[in-house]
């Protein structure tokens, strides 16, 4: 199985990358950083564009869109959330995310069982909403509908679409404190998308196999 998880330098990304290579599939990992298999700005059409190319004519049955910014942390409704940062967040978290989608629709259409896996959030949710982190959330729930429209325009193709909650996870951007480790995420989310097929396609789940609500 050959497998392009964007975003795979560190954190849950890099954890993907570490789990699908120890089960002796074909793994190639992006970042922006010279750290990934291959070079990967999702910001930038044209980076998009090379990444597929680098890829030649191979067939990818599972592309993973985890590359994502929390950029708004900690900001304050008067002061804070600055039109930047919107640009910036929506750009990663949002456009990037399409940008490798409708980059690779050529190999996941050469694959017998192509899976588009997206790492949204809880925070993405809209029956959950507590307040604070607008640009983040805002993002993740777009990226969610993303998600849920790719998988209504891909179904009839084969491609199933999968949106991921992973968990409060101890990464750079979860903390220290967060609630699980990068390998207990990593491992509840391979599950998911091995489990993640046409009839289950625009589902949003939890790490650990729970239906998140919207």
């Amino acid at each position: 199985m050959t497998v392009v998880i964007t975003g795979a330098s560190r954190g849950i990304g890099a954890g993907l990358a570490a789990h699908y290579r120890a089960a002796g599939f074909d793994v190639t990992g992006t970042s922006r950083s010279p750290m990934g298999d291959i070079s990967l700005d999702v910001t930038h059409p044209s980076s998009h564009k090379d990444m597929a190319a680098a890829l030649g004519d191979s067939a990818v049955e599972l592309l993973v869109c985890n590359a994502g910014v929390y950029l708004d942390k900690g900001n304050d409704i008067e002061t804070g959330y600055g039109a930047d940062l919107w640009a910036q967040s929506f750009a990663t978290n949002v456009t990037g995310v399409f940008l490798a989608v409708q980059a690779l629709l050529p190999h996941l259409r050469r694959a017998e069982n192509p899976r588009i896996a997206i790492i949204s959030s809880q925070m993405a949710s809209s029956e959950l909403a507590p307040g604070g982190s607008y640009i983040y959330r805002a993002s993740k729930a777009a990226v969610l509908n993303l998600g849920r429209n790719l998988a209504t325009d891909l179904k009839a193709e084969g491609i199933a679409v999968g949106i991921y909650h992973p968990g409060w996870v101890q990464t750079d951007m979860g903390g220290d404190t967060a609630a699980i480790t990068v390998d207990e995420a990593v491992t509840g989310l391979a599950s998911r998308f091995e489990a993640l097929d046409i009839g289950t396609t625009g589902c949003f789940e939890t790490w650990d196999g729970r239906a998140h609500p919207y």
